[in-house]
């Protein structure tokens, strides 16, 4: 790829950024309730929770495994505001088209529906967060990444609900039709983003080479920042994962059956309150990778206090407190990805790292379903000694040995060109600033 600089400012303003929410927000909250949605169709229609669980895979793997591909196309891609937002529409179009042949056709043709839809989904989540480094100056991305951590919150807390409450009132394929055409708005709000297209890409239409699709990952061995914040925010996510079965036994132990959904949704809440704060009053944006570290150490104590809470209520404010560290620390990963990322291959850690996160998440999930009979207060200590272990394996990798490429962060006051080549961003005609903000923001 042809490294071009560019310095001119950026255009993008206070219209870019709500646009962008927007469609994140309706994707989001589409691909967290389209989980529940399909399990309640399946149940409806087929009356196969079966088949549910097995649509649920369907959509969730491929968030993983299509990390890769869907990474380097997206770094590769000439038209990007038409390739974010074709795939995000394509996503809600799945969807649709799942509400209306889940149990009315074969089984193995909507689970190939509902994995090639997982295919498209690693443009939903870090796919969108990598774009805001092209569409803002570099003094407004800590708070456009702390917003953007608010719509991941939004969508956890919204999708779930309205999926289930309008399953439940209506029908389930009314539910995952909703959020598909949601989805679909949200695509279509992309193609208005100023993404000027790139220049000096590789023939277009030609499919990443293999070693594009490592190149991603190289990044995340060798850069160090990158390295600790992914690897300590992954390792982080296993106690993460295994909050809902923590939940449940939390719930029996209390007695108290709407703890099962309370408390997690507790949690949500205050990551949601956690992002808001740090959006209105950032820290350490000078080095966000700290703030990974010192979230994850925060974020062990509520939860390591919970087995002596002696009250649902106390565990549930501790649950919140414990959610609102995952704010801020979630925010600054994002800011780390967007600062230390090079240019090449910047789309590729955000996709990666967020599928890294899901792995590590579902480990820990079922983890905590085979250890449940070790009782709640070891499976509840263990979350937290996850929390510790991963910021003790963050400051590990991140004070190691310094390996050949990886940057310091600069100050916030120098404009020094987007990665270690100056390649340039995609932004629109108007919106042509160098990728400085990646060295320079947060």
């Amino acid at each position: 790829m042809t490294d071009v600089t560019d310095s001119a400012p950026r255009a993008g303003g206070p219209a870019a950024l709500s646009v962008y929410l927007t469609a994140a927000a309706l994707a989001r909250t589409a691909d967290e309730g389209a989980r529940v949605a399909l399990v309640m169709l399946a149940a409806q229609r087929a009356d196969s929770p079966a088949l549910g669980g097995a649509l649920v895979a369907a959509l969730m793997v491929p968030h993983v495994a299509a990390a890769p591909v869907a990474g380097a196309l997206a770094d590769t891609v000439r038209r990007r505001r038409l390739f974010h937002g074709g795939g995000v529409a394509l996503y809600g179009v799945a969807l649709a088209a799942l509400a209306a042949l889940v149990g009315r056709t074969s089984d193995l043709l909507v689970l190939a529906l509902a994995a090639t839809a997982g295919c498209v989904a690693p443009l939903l989540t870090g796919g969108l967060t990598s774009l805001l480094g092209d569409l803002l100056p570099k003094d407004r991305l800590t708070r456009a990444f702390s917003a953007d951590a608010v719509s991941y919150n939004l969508a956890g807390i919204c999708g779930p609900a309205a999926a289930a409450a309008l399953g439940t009132a209506t029908s389930a394929a009314l539910a995952l039709a909703v959020l598909g055409a949601g989805a679909t708005a949200g695509g279509l709000l992309l193609f208005s983003l100023r993404l000027r297209p790139r220049s000096g890409t590789r023939v277009r239409g030609a499919p990443p080479r293999p070693a594009d699709l490592l190149s991603g990952a190289a990044v995340l061995v060798r850069d160090r920042p990158l390295r600790s914040v992914t690897w300590a925010s992954s390792v982080g996510q296993l106690g993460v994962g295994a909050l809902p079965v923590v939940s449940v036994l939390l719930a029996r132990r209390y007695d108290a059956a709407w703890a099962t959904g309370g408390l997690m949704t507790s949690f949500a809440v205050g990551a949601l309150a956690g992002s808001l704060g740090y959006a209105c009053r950032p820290v350490g944006e000078e080095r966000p990778e700290r703030v990974v570290l010192w979230g994850l150490l925060a974020t062990a104590f509520p939860l390591a206090a919970v087995p002596w809470s002696g009250h649902v209520l106390v565990a549930t404010v501790l649950f919140a407190a414990a959610g609102s560290c995952t704010g801020p620390l979630f925010s600054a990963l994002l800011a780390s990805r967007e600062r230390y990322a090079p240019a090449a291959v910047r789309t590729q850690v955000f996709t990666l790292g967020a599928g890294l996160k899901s792995t590590f998440a579902a480990a820990g999930a079922a983890a905590a379903g085979a250890l449940s009979g070790l009782g709640t207060a070891p499976l509840v200590l263990g979350t937290a000694a996850c929390q510790l272990a991963a910021a003790a394996v963050g400051r590990v990798l991140l004070t190691g040995r310094r390996t050949q490429g990886t940057r310091r962060a600069p100050a916030p006051a120098r404009d020094t060109p987007h990665g270690p080549t100056g390649t340039p961003p995609d932004t629109a005609p108007s919106d042509t600033s160098s990728n400085s903000s990646e060295k320079g923001h947060s």
